[in-house]
Protein backbone atom coordinates (compact mmCIF):
# COMPACT_ATOMS: atom_id res chain seq x y z
CA UNK A 1 0.00 0.00 0.00
CA UNK A 2 1.57 3.44 -1.08
CA UNK A 3 2.41 5.78 1.82
CA UNK A 4 0.59 9.54 1.87
CA UNK A 5 2.36 12.42 0.96
CA UNK A 6 2.04 16.21 0.66
CA UNK A 7 2.17 17.43 -3.13
CA UNK A 8 3.61 20.70 -3.01
CA UNK A 9 3.96 22.78 -6.90
CA UNK A 10 6.37 26.32 -6.94
CA UNK A 11 8.18 28.41 -9.45
CA UNK A 12 11.19 28.33 -7.56
CA UNK A 13 12.07 26.35 -4.42
CA UNK A 14 15.02 27.49 -1.95
CA UNK A 15 16.31 24.89 0.14
CA UNK A 16 18.08 26.58 2.62
CA UNK A 17 16.77 29.69 5.28
CA UNK A 18 20.00 31.29 6.04
CA UNK A 19 21.03 34.24 4.33
CA UNK A 20 21.65 33.24 1.00
CA UNK A 21 18.49 31.11 0.62
CA UNK A 22 16.44 34.26 2.15
CA UNK A 23 17.76 36.32 -0.25
CA UNK A 24 17.10 34.04 -3.13
CA UNK A 25 13.60 33.67 -2.16
CA UNK A 26 13.61 37.86 -2.01
CA UNK A 27 14.56 38.11 -5.29
CA UNK A 28 12.49 35.38 -6.71
CA UNK A 29 9.32 36.48 -5.04
CA UNK A 30 10.31 39.83 -6.06
CA UNK A 31 10.11 38.61 -10.08
CA UNK A 32 6.59 37.74 -9.68
CA UNK A 33 7.07 34.04 -8.98
CA UNK A 34 5.30 31.46 -6.52
CA UNK A 35 8.27 30.97 -4.40
CA UNK A 36 9.01 28.28 -1.66
CA UNK A 37 11.54 27.95 1.11
CA UNK A 38 12.38 24.70 3.01
CA UNK A 39 14.60 24.42 5.66
CA UNK A 40 15.30 21.17 8.23
CA UNK A 41 15.75 24.14 11.29
CA UNK A 42 13.54 26.94 12.00
CA UNK A 43 13.07 29.85 10.97
CA UNK A 44 15.31 32.71 12.31
CA UNK A 45 17.66 29.41 13.32
CA UNK A 46 20.04 29.44 9.89
CA UNK A 47 24.00 29.44 10.98
CA UNK A 48 24.49 32.72 9.35
CA UNK A 49 23.69 33.76 12.86
CA UNK A 50 27.43 32.71 14.10
CA UNK A 51 28.94 34.89 11.25
CA UNK A 52 29.46 37.90 13.85
CA UNK A 53 32.11 40.18 12.44
CA UNK A 54 31.00 42.14 9.99
CA UNK A 55 30.02 42.72 6.01
CA UNK A 56 33.04 42.87 3.84
CA UNK A 57 32.07 46.01 1.73
CA UNK A 58 34.41 49.02 0.26
CA UNK A 59 32.16 51.65 1.21
CA UNK A 60 35.47 53.98 2.34
CA UNK A 61 33.84 55.34 5.35
CA UNK A 62 37.35 54.86 7.80
CA UNK A 63 39.22 54.30 5.03
CA UNK A 64 38.66 56.57 1.97
CA UNK A 65 41.18 55.11 -0.28
CA UNK A 66 39.10 51.88 0.07
CA UNK A 67 37.37 50.65 -3.02
CA UNK A 68 36.15 47.59 -5.43
CA UNK A 69 39.79 46.94 -7.05
CA UNK A 70 41.19 46.88 -3.77
CA UNK A 71 38.56 44.62 -2.49
CA UNK A 72 39.32 42.56 -5.24
CA UNK A 73 42.80 42.10 -5.16
CA UNK A 74 42.75 41.21 -1.42
CA UNK A 75 40.29 38.18 -2.68
CA UNK A 76 42.62 36.85 -5.04
CA UNK A 77 45.76 37.20 -2.66
CA UNK A 78 44.01 35.80 -0.22
CA UNK A 79 42.02 32.72 -1.66
CA UNK A 80 46.27 32.01 -2.96
CA UNK A 81 45.02 32.58 -6.47
CA UNK A 82 42.77 29.71 -6.88
CA UNK A 83 40.04 31.97 -6.56
CA UNK A 84 37.89 32.33 -9.97
CA UNK A 85 38.09 35.95 -10.97
CA UNK A 86 35.17 36.91 -12.52
CA UNK A 87 32.95 35.39 -9.16
CA UNK A 88 35.74 37.61 -7.13
CA UNK A 89 34.54 40.65 -9.12
CA UNK A 90 31.29 40.33 -9.12
CA UNK A 91 31.66 40.39 -5.15
CA UNK A 92 33.96 43.26 -5.03
CA UNK A 93 31.62 45.45 -7.25
CA UNK A 94 28.37 44.57 -6.00
CA UNK A 95 28.47 44.52 -2.48
CA UNK A 96 28.26 48.08 -1.33
CA UNK A 97 24.54 48.06 -3.03
CA UNK A 98 23.99 44.91 -1.44
CA UNK A 99 24.71 46.48 1.79
CA UNK A 100 22.71 49.83 1.30
CA UNK A 101 19.75 47.98 0.45
CA UNK A 102 19.89 45.71 3.69
CA UNK A 103 20.22 49.52 5.55
CA UNK A 104 17.23 50.27 3.93
CA UNK A 105 15.40 47.35 4.35
CA UNK A 106 15.97 48.50 8.80
CA UNK A 107 19.14 46.62 9.33
CA UNK A 108 20.47 49.07 12.41
CA UNK A 109 24.67 49.50 11.61
CA UNK A 110 26.84 50.41 14.03
CA UNK A 111 27.36 54.40 13.26
CA UNK A 112 30.67 56.63 12.63
CA UNK A 113 30.20 59.97 14.75
CA UNK A 114 28.63 61.98 11.39
CA UNK A 115 25.95 59.02 10.81
CA UNK A 116 27.81 56.68 8.36
CA UNK A 117 28.04 53.06 8.39
CA UNK A 118 31.33 52.30 10.80
CA UNK A 119 33.85 50.16 9.59
CA UNK A 120 36.43 47.76 11.27
CA UNK A 121 39.60 46.30 10.34
CA UNK A 122 39.77 42.33 9.99
CA UNK A 123 42.45 39.87 9.21
CA UNK A 124 43.78 39.88 4.74
CA UNK A 125 41.42 43.17 4.16
CA UNK A 126 44.39 46.14 3.48
CA UNK A 127 41.91 48.96 4.66
CA UNK A 128 38.93 48.98 7.50
CA UNK A 129 36.40 47.49 5.31
CA UNK A 130 33.70 45.58 7.60
CA UNK A 131 30.29 47.08 8.15
CA UNK A 132 29.15 45.77 11.58
CA UNK A 133 26.18 45.46 14.07
CA UNK A 134 28.37 45.16 17.04
CA UNK A 135 29.49 41.41 16.87
CA UNK A 136 26.03 40.50 16.50
CA UNK A 137 26.23 41.05 12.54
CA UNK A 138 24.83 37.74 11.08
CA UNK A 139 21.99 37.99 13.63
CA UNK A 140 20.95 41.29 12.43
CA UNK A 141 21.55 40.01 8.82
CA UNK A 142 19.08 37.33 9.26
CA UNK A 143 16.44 39.40 10.96
CA UNK A 144 16.51 41.87 8.50
CA UNK A 145 16.17 39.36 5.77
CA UNK A 146 13.54 36.96 7.43
CA UNK A 147 11.48 40.32 8.16
CA UNK A 148 11.27 40.89 4.22
CA UNK A 149 10.70 37.30 3.40
CA UNK A 150 7.81 36.98 5.75
CA UNK A 151 6.18 40.35 4.43
CA UNK A 152 6.01 39.12 0.84
CA UNK A 153 4.53 36.37 -0.72
CA UNK A 154 6.46 33.29 -0.06
CA UNK A 155 6.07 29.69 1.58
CA UNK A 156 8.05 28.96 4.04
CA UNK A 157 8.07 25.08 5.38
CA UNK A 158 10.51 24.61 7.98
CA UNK A 159 11.68 21.26 10.25
CA UNK A 160 11.55 19.77 6.40
CA UNK A 161 14.69 17.64 5.70
CA UNK A 162 15.08 17.40 1.70
CA UNK A 163 16.38 13.73 1.26
CA UNK A 164 16.13 13.96 -2.65
CA UNK A 165 16.66 16.25 -5.55
CA UNK A 166 14.03 14.57 -8.84
CA UNK A 167 15.46 15.61 -12.46
CA UNK A 168 13.78 14.57 -15.47
CA UNK A 169 16.15 14.36 -18.00
CA UNK A 170 18.92 16.80 -17.45
CA UNK A 171 16.83 19.51 -15.43
CA UNK A 172 16.48 19.36 -12.08
CA UNK A 173 11.97 19.05 -11.37
CA UNK A 174 12.01 19.33 -7.32
CA UNK A 175 12.67 17.61 -4.45
CA UNK A 176 11.22 14.92 -1.89
CA UNK A 177 11.31 14.96 1.94
CA UNK A 178 10.36 14.35 5.14
CA UNK A 179 9.16 17.20 7.75
CA UNK A 180 10.87 15.88 11.04
CA UNK A 181 8.05 17.88 13.81
CA UNK A 182 4.85 15.40 12.03
CA UNK A 183 6.60 12.67 9.95
CA UNK A 184 4.76 13.92 6.95
CA UNK A 185 6.49 13.44 3.61
CA UNK A 186 6.50 16.16 1.12
CA UNK A 187 7.02 16.00 -3.01
CA UNK A 188 7.77 19.21 -3.85
CA UNK A 189 7.50 20.47 -7.69
CA UNK A 190 9.45 23.16 -9.20
CA UNK A 191 10.67 24.87 -12.28
CA UNK A 192 13.96 26.19 -10.59
CA UNK A 193 15.99 24.91 -7.70
CA UNK A 194 18.02 26.66 -5.28
CA UNK A 195 20.40 25.21 -3.25
CA UNK A 196 21.59 27.22 0.13
CA UNK A 197 22.38 25.28 2.84
CA UNK A 198 25.21 25.85 3.94
CA UNK A 199 28.70 24.36 4.89
CA UNK A 200 29.77 20.77 6.32
CA UNK A 201 31.78 21.68 9.77
CA UNK A 202 30.17 19.27 11.51
CA UNK A 203 32.16 16.50 9.84
CA UNK A 204 35.01 17.49 12.45
CA UNK A 205 34.86 16.61 16.06
CA UNK A 206 35.84 20.24 16.80
CA UNK A 207 33.59 22.74 14.87
CA UNK A 208 32.11 26.17 15.11
CA UNK A 209 29.71 25.19 12.87
CA UNK A 210 26.07 24.90 14.50
CA UNK A 211 23.79 21.39 14.29
CA UNK A 212 22.81 21.82 10.71
CA UNK A 213 26.01 21.55 8.96
CA UNK A 214 26.57 17.99 8.03
CA UNK A 215 26.89 19.01 4.16
CA UNK A 216 23.28 18.28 2.55
CA UNK A 217 23.06 20.49 -0.07
CA UNK A 218 26.83 18.90 -1.56
CA UNK A 219 25.03 15.27 -0.98
CA UNK A 220 21.68 16.37 -2.91
CA UNK A 221 23.73 18.38 -5.76
CA UNK A 222 26.53 15.69 -6.01
CA UNK A 223 23.61 12.62 -5.87
CA UNK A 224 22.15 14.08 -9.64
CA UNK A 225 25.40 15.34 -11.05
CA UNK A 226 26.39 18.44 -10.23
CA UNK A 227 30.08 19.25 -10.19
CA UNK A 228 32.27 19.90 -6.99
CA UNK A 229 34.87 21.41 -6.92
CA UNK A 230 37.81 22.95 -4.03
CA UNK A 231 36.58 19.83 -1.32
CA UNK A 232 40.17 20.22 0.41
CA UNK A 233 39.96 23.87 0.79
CA UNK A 234 38.37 23.62 4.42
CA UNK A 235 39.09 27.02 6.89
CA UNK A 236 40.27 26.44 10.22
CA UNK A 237 39.41 29.92 12.47
CA UNK A 238 42.50 30.91 14.47
CA UNK A 239 39.90 31.37 17.25
CA UNK A 240 37.03 28.92 18.92
CA UNK A 241 36.46 28.52 22.90
CA UNK A 242 38.55 25.97 24.44
CA UNK A 243 36.91 25.52 28.16
CA UNK A 244 34.91 24.40 29.05
CA UNK A 245 34.18 21.22 27.11
CA UNK A 246 30.71 21.80 26.75
CA UNK A 247 31.60 25.07 24.15
CA UNK A 248 34.55 24.05 22.69
CA UNK A 249 34.79 25.31 19.37
CA UNK A 250 32.67 27.58 19.54
CA UNK A 251 33.56 30.95 17.37
CA UNK A 252 35.11 33.60 19.13
CA UNK A 253 34.84 36.51 16.80
CA UNK A 254 37.72 37.49 14.50
CA UNK A 255 36.16 41.34 15.44
CA UNK A 256 37.78 41.03 18.78
CA UNK A 257 41.42 40.79 16.93
CA UNK A 258 39.72 43.83 14.72
CA UNK A 259 39.56 45.69 17.65
CA UNK A 260 42.55 45.55 19.12
CA UNK A 261 42.96 42.26 20.63
CA UNK A 262 46.36 40.47 20.83
CA UNK A 263 47.64 36.65 21.12
CA UNK A 264 49.63 35.50 23.43
CA UNK A 265 51.51 32.32 24.76
CA UNK A 266 51.49 30.54 28.42
CA UNK A 267 55.26 32.74 28.39
CA UNK A 268 53.17 36.05 27.67
CA UNK A 269 54.85 36.24 24.43
CA UNK A 270 53.05 38.40 21.59
CA UNK A 271 54.17 35.82 18.92
CA UNK A 272 52.93 36.78 16.07
CA UNK A 273 55.05 39.45 16.16
CA UNK A 274 57.48 36.23 15.23
CA UNK A 275 55.12 34.70 12.36
CA UNK A 276 53.86 37.78 10.60
CA UNK A 277 55.66 40.78 11.58
CA UNK A 278 53.41 43.26 9.59
CA UNK A 279 49.85 42.07 9.70
CA UNK A 280 50.19 40.54 13.02
CA UNK A 281 47.13 38.97 14.48
CA UNK A 282 45.11 40.46 11.67
CA UNK A 283 47.04 38.06 9.02
CA UNK A 284 44.86 35.84 7.05
CA UNK A 285 42.94 33.18 9.07
CA UNK A 286 44.73 30.39 7.68
CA UNK A 287 48.66 31.79 8.49
CA UNK A 288 46.98 32.74 12.33
CA UNK A 289 45.41 29.83 12.83
CA UNK A 290 48.68 27.73 12.17
CA UNK A 291 50.55 30.03 14.38
CA UNK A 292 48.30 29.24 17.19
CA UNK A 293 48.81 25.32 16.93
CA UNK A 294 52.36 25.80 16.10
CA UNK A 295 52.37 27.41 19.70
CA UNK A 296 50.25 25.06 21.48
CA UNK A 297 52.03 22.12 19.92
CA UNK A 298 55.47 23.51 20.88
CA UNK A 299 54.42 23.44 24.57
CA UNK A 300 53.49 27.18 24.56
CA UNK A 301 49.69 26.78 25.39
CA UNK A 302 47.24 27.63 27.98
CA UNK A 303 46.22 25.03 30.90
CA UNK A 304 43.19 23.93 28.58
CA UNK A 305 44.88 23.77 25.21
CA UNK A 306 44.72 26.65 23.41
CA UNK A 307 46.86 30.40 23.50
CA UNK A 308 45.66 33.70 25.03
CA UNK A 309 43.65 36.45 23.56
CA UNK A 310 43.44 39.57 25.37
CA UNK A 311 41.64 42.54 24.92
CA UNK A 312 41.89 44.22 28.66
CA UNK A 313 44.25 46.95 27.79
CA UNK A 314 40.73 48.56 26.19
CA UNK A 315 38.38 49.67 28.20
CA UNK A 316 35.10 47.95 29.88
CA UNK A 317 33.09 50.18 28.03
CA UNK A 318 34.91 49.73 24.68
CA UNK A 319 34.84 45.99 25.22
CA UNK A 320 30.96 46.00 26.18
CA UNK A 321 29.90 48.55 23.41
CA UNK A 322 32.18 47.02 20.53
CA UNK A 323 31.93 43.02 21.27
CA UNK A 324 28.78 42.37 23.53
CA UNK A 325 28.07 39.31 22.32
CA UNK A 326 31.45 38.18 22.95
CA UNK A 327 31.56 39.32 26.55
CA UNK A 328 28.30 37.25 27.71
CA UNK A 329 29.32 34.80 25.81
CA UNK A 330 32.53 34.43 28.07
CA UNK A 331 30.94 35.60 31.00
CA UNK A 332 27.83 32.74 30.99
CA UNK A 333 30.01 29.56 28.97
CA UNK A 334 32.66 29.86 31.04
CA UNK A 335 32.80 32.54 33.79
CA UNK A 336 35.33 34.35 32.34
CA UNK A 337 34.97 38.40 31.94
CA UNK A 338 36.76 39.82 28.82
CA UNK A 339 37.32 43.39 30.39
CA UNK A 340 39.46 41.80 33.13
CA UNK A 341 40.56 38.35 31.65
CA UNK A 342 42.77 36.77 29.00
CA UNK A 343 40.07 34.42 27.01
CA UNK A 344 41.83 30.66 26.06
CA UNK A 345 41.49 29.99 22.66
CA UNK A 346 42.46 27.73 20.06
CA UNK A 347 41.84 26.52 16.65
CA UNK A 348 38.15 25.57 15.37
CA UNK A 349 36.85 24.26 11.82
CA UNK A 350 34.61 26.85 10.37
CA UNK A 351 34.00 27.27 6.87
CA UNK A 352 34.11 25.39 3.61
CA UNK A 353 35.49 26.84 0.93
CA UNK A 354 35.01 24.18 -1.68
CA UNK A 355 31.68 23.16 -2.80
CA UNK A 356 29.22 23.15 -6.17
CA UNK A 357 30.80 24.45 -8.75
CA UNK A 358 28.30 27.20 -10.49
CA UNK A 359 28.37 29.61 -13.50
CA UNK A 360 29.60 32.89 -12.48
CA UNK A 361 26.79 35.62 -13.83
CA UNK A 362 23.84 32.95 -13.20
CA UNK A 363 24.93 30.73 -10.68
CA UNK A 364 23.55 27.54 -12.22
CA UNK A 365 25.72 24.75 -11.62
CA UNK A 366 25.89 21.81 -13.69
CA UNK A 367 22.69 20.57 -13.36
CA UNK A 368 19.89 22.18 -15.62
CA UNK A 369 17.69 24.59 -13.32
CA UNK A 370 19.86 23.61 -10.25
CA UNK A 371 21.26 27.03 -8.55
CA UNK A 372 23.54 27.37 -5.47
CA UNK A 373 24.57 30.13 -3.70
CA UNK A 374 26.61 30.81 -0.29
CA UNK A 375 28.65 28.21 1.86
CA UNK A 376 27.72 25.53 -0.20
CA UNK A 377 28.77 26.82 -3.21
CA UNK A 378 32.88 27.59 -4.66
CA UNK A 379 34.50 29.49 -6.64
CA UNK A 380 35.29 32.68 -4.62
CA UNK A 381 37.71 32.02 -1.55
CA UNK A 382 39.92 30.15 -3.31
CA UNK A 383 42.36 28.48 -0.72
CA UNK A 384 41.51 30.61 2.16
CA UNK A 385 38.27 32.75 2.73
CA UNK A 386 38.81 36.42 3.60
CA UNK A 387 36.57 37.25 6.82
CA UNK A 388 33.48 39.16 6.06
CA UNK A 389 33.07 37.78 3.07
CA UNK A 390 30.75 35.05 3.98
CA UNK A 391 28.16 37.32 4.78
CA UNK A 392 29.19 39.48 1.82
CA UNK A 393 29.06 36.32 -0.58
CA UNK A 394 25.39 35.27 0.72
CA UNK A 395 24.31 39.16 -0.22
CA UNK A 396 25.62 39.41 -3.36
CA UNK A 397 25.00 35.49 -4.64
CA UNK A 398 21.77 35.16 -3.18
CA UNK A 399 20.37 37.86 -5.18
CA UNK A 400 21.95 36.94 -8.12
CA UNK A 401 20.90 32.77 -7.86
CA UNK A 402 17.56 34.08 -6.96
CA UNK A 403 17.17 36.38 -9.68
CA UNK A 404 18.25 33.86 -12.54
CA UNK A 405 15.98 31.12 -10.96
CA UNK A 406 13.63 33.13 -11.65
CA UNK A 407 14.50 33.70 -15.16
CA UNK A 408 14.72 30.15 -15.63
CA UNK A 409 11.72 29.22 -14.13
CA UNK A 410 9.65 31.76 -15.98
CA UNK A 411 10.84 29.75 -19.55
CA UNK A 412 9.57 26.11 -18.27
CA UNK A 413 7.00 24.10 -17.37
CA UNK A 414 6.20 22.56 -14.15
CA UNK A 415 6.89 18.65 -14.38
CA UNK A 416 5.13 16.84 -11.59
CA UNK A 417 7.54 14.55 -9.58
CA UNK A 418 6.47 10.23 -10.52
CA UNK A 419 4.40 8.12 -8.05
CA UNK A 420 7.01 5.85 -7.67
CA UNK A 421 9.62 8.01 -7.07
CA UNK A 422 8.45 9.57 -3.78
CA UNK A 423 7.16 5.92 -2.61
CA UNK A 424 10.54 4.82 -3.22
CA UNK A 425 12.05 7.55 -1.67
CA UNK A 426 9.84 7.29 1.60
CA UNK A 427 10.43 3.23 1.44
CA UNK A 428 13.87 4.18 1.51
CA UNK A 429 13.59 6.54 5.00
CA UNK A 430 11.39 4.46 6.38
CA UNK A 431 13.75 1.57 6.00
CA UNK A 432 15.97 3.35 9.21
CA UNK A 433 12.81 2.87 11.12
CA UNK A 434 13.48 -0.67 13.04
CA UNK A 435 14.37 -1.69 16.80
CA UNK A 436 18.08 -3.38 15.86
CA UNK A 437 20.50 -1.37 13.77
CA UNK A 438 23.55 0.53 13.95
CA UNK A 439 23.11 3.32 16.20
CA UNK A 440 23.87 6.49 13.77
CA UNK A 441 25.55 8.19 16.55
CA UNK A 442 28.65 5.96 17.24
CA UNK A 443 28.88 6.16 13.03
CA UNK A 444 29.25 9.93 13.56
CA UNK A 445 31.81 10.05 16.50
CA UNK A 446 34.06 7.59 14.64
CA UNK A 447 33.58 9.51 11.23
CA UNK A 448 33.86 13.37 13.11
CA UNK A 449 37.24 11.86 15.68
CA UNK A 450 38.86 10.34 11.90
CA UNK A 451 38.39 13.67 10.00
CA UNK A 452 39.84 15.50 13.22
CA UNK A 453 42.68 13.37 13.66
CA UNK A 454 43.83 12.72 10.37
CA UNK A 455 42.65 15.53 7.79
CA UNK A 456 43.11 18.28 10.35
CA UNK A 457 45.26 22.00 9.97
CA UNK A 458 48.25 20.27 8.98
CA UNK A 459 48.14 17.07 7.02
CA UNK A 460 50.31 13.79 5.26
CA UNK A 461 50.17 11.18 3.18
CA UNK A 462 50.15 8.63 6.03
CA UNK A 463 47.08 10.68 8.15
CA UNK A 464 44.86 11.22 5.33
CA UNK A 465 45.62 7.43 4.02
CA UNK A 466 44.38 6.52 7.31
CA UNK A 467 41.37 8.80 7.26
CA UNK A 468 40.54 7.38 3.66
CA UNK A 469 40.21 4.26 5.05
CA UNK A 470 38.21 4.73 8.33
CA UNK A 471 35.64 6.66 6.15
CA UNK A 472 35.32 3.83 3.58
CA UNK A 473 35.51 1.23 6.66
CA UNK A 474 32.13 3.32 7.66
CA UNK A 475 30.44 3.89 4.31
CA UNK A 476 30.18 -0.37 4.14
CA UNK A 477 28.11 -0.10 7.69
CA UNK A 478 25.93 2.59 6.44
CA UNK A 479 23.80 -0.02 5.19
CA UNK A 480 23.35 -1.78 8.84
CA UNK A 481 21.87 1.89 10.13
CA UNK A 482 19.12 1.59 12.23
CA UNK A 483 16.91 3.82 14.95
CA UNK A 484 13.84 2.60 17.07
CA UNK A 485 10.80 4.55 17.49
CA UNK A 486 8.79 6.70 15.07
CA UNK A 487 8.67 9.27 12.42
CA UNK A 488 7.94 12.46 14.34
CA UNK A 489 10.78 14.19 16.44
CA UNK A 490 12.67 11.63 15.83
CA UNK A 491 16.50 13.10 15.77
CA UNK A 492 17.97 9.38 15.44
CA UNK A 493 16.12 9.12 11.89
CA UNK A 494 17.97 12.64 10.79
CA UNK A 495 21.14 10.90 12.08
CA UNK A 496 20.58 8.50 9.46
CA UNK A 497 19.92 10.61 6.80
CA UNK A 498 22.80 13.30 7.77
CA UNK A 499 25.22 11.01 7.90
CA UNK A 500 25.34 9.89 4.13
CA UNK A 501 25.60 13.88 3.53
CA UNK A 502 28.96 13.75 5.80
CA UNK A 503 30.34 10.47 4.27
CA UNK A 504 29.94 11.81 1.17
CA UNK A 505 31.30 15.51 1.95
CA UNK A 506 34.26 13.73 4.17
CA UNK A 507 35.41 11.36 1.31
CA UNK A 508 35.43 13.98 -1.35
CA UNK A 509 37.75 16.28 1.18
CA UNK A 510 40.33 13.39 1.87
CA UNK A 511 40.91 12.46 -1.55
CA UNK A 512 41.16 15.57 -3.02
CA UNK A 513 43.07 16.93 -0.01
CA UNK A 514 45.63 13.58 -1.15
CA UNK A 515 45.52 14.65 -4.68
CA UNK A 516 46.50 18.36 -4.15
CA UNK A 517 50.50 17.43 -3.57
CA UNK A 518 51.28 20.89 -2.11
CA UNK A 519 50.37 23.53 0.73
CA UNK A 520 48.26 26.21 -0.20
CA UNK A 521 46.55 28.32 2.05
CA UNK A 522 43.86 26.01 3.78
CA UNK A 523 45.72 23.33 2.81
CA UNK A 524 48.83 22.59 4.35
CA UNK A 525 50.94 19.85 3.88
CA UNK A 526 53.84 18.72 5.90
CA UNK A 527 55.20 16.32 3.21
CA UNK A 528 54.87 18.51 0.27
CA UNK A 529 54.89 22.54 2.38
CA UNK A 530 55.84 24.51 -0.53
CA UNK A 531 52.65 26.19 -2.79
CA UNK A 532 53.97 24.71 -6.58
CA UNK A 533 53.15 26.21 -9.89
CA UNK A 534 52.02 23.16 -11.08
CA UNK A 535 49.01 23.30 -8.54
CA UNK A 536 47.53 26.40 -9.88
CA UNK A 537 44.16 24.78 -10.91
CA UNK A 538 41.30 23.62 -9.15
CA UNK A 539 40.25 19.90 -8.84
CA UNK A 540 36.71 18.71 -9.53
CA UNK A 541 34.31 15.99 -8.61
CA UNK A 542 31.57 14.14 -10.49
CA UNK A 543 29.59 11.28 -9.80
CA UNK A 544 30.50 7.97 -11.55
CA UNK A 545 28.73 5.55 -9.99
CA UNK A 546 29.23 4.65 -6.93
CA UNK A 547 32.51 5.74 -7.03
CA UNK A 548 33.91 9.71 -7.09
CA UNK A 549 35.47 10.82 -10.29
CA UNK A 550 37.98 13.46 -9.89
CA UNK A 551 39.85 16.16 -12.70
CA UNK A 552 41.52 19.00 -12.80
CA UNK A 553 41.00 22.58 -13.78
CA UNK A 554 43.47 24.96 -14.80
CA UNK A 555 42.81 27.99 -12.91
CA UNK A 556 40.95 30.64 -15.46
CA UNK A 557 43.76 33.92 -15.99
CA UNK A 558 42.68 37.10 -14.86
CA UNK A 559 42.57 39.81 -17.54
CA UNK A 560 45.43 42.29 -17.45
CA UNK A 561 43.31 45.48 -16.74
CA UNK A 562 41.77 42.92 -13.52
CA UNK A 563 45.35 41.34 -13.02
CA UNK A 564 47.14 45.02 -12.54
CA UNK A 565 44.96 45.10 -8.68
CA UNK A 566 46.94 42.26 -6.83
CA UNK A 567 50.52 41.05 -6.41
CA UNK A 568 51.59 38.05 -8.75
CA UNK A 569 52.36 34.24 -7.89
CA UNK A 570 55.78 34.30 -6.84
CA UNK A 571 57.05 30.34 -6.57
CA UNK A 572 61.18 30.17 -5.38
Amino acid sequence: MNEPYNKVKTDVLVIGAGGAGLRAAISAADAGLKTTVVSKSLIGKAHTVMAEGGIAASLGNVDPKDNWQVHFGDIMEEGVYLSNWRIAEILAKEVPERVFELEKWGALFDRTPDGRILQRAFGGHTYRRLCHVGDRTGLELIRTLQDQALHRDIDILDELYITKLVKDGDRVTGAIGIKMNTGEFYALSAKAVVIATGGAGKVYKVTSNSWESTGDGIKLAYEIGATLMDMEMFQFHPTGMVYPPGVRGLLVTEGVRGEGGILLNNKMERYMLKYSPEKKELDARDVVARANYAEIQAGRGTEHGGVYLDITHKSPQYIKEKLPHMYMQYLEFAGVDITKEKMEVAPTIHYQMGGIRFDPETCMSSVNGLFAAGEVACGLHGANRLGGNSLADILVFGRRAGNSAAEFAKKESLVEIPEDEVQDQISSVLSFLKEKGTNPYSIMDQLTTAMSDNVGILRDEDHLNKGLEKILELKKQYASLGVPGGRRYNHGLLACMELKSMLIVSEAIVRSALLRKESRGAHARTDYPKKSKEWLKNIIINKDGENMKFDYIPVQPTPPELAQYYKPEVYS
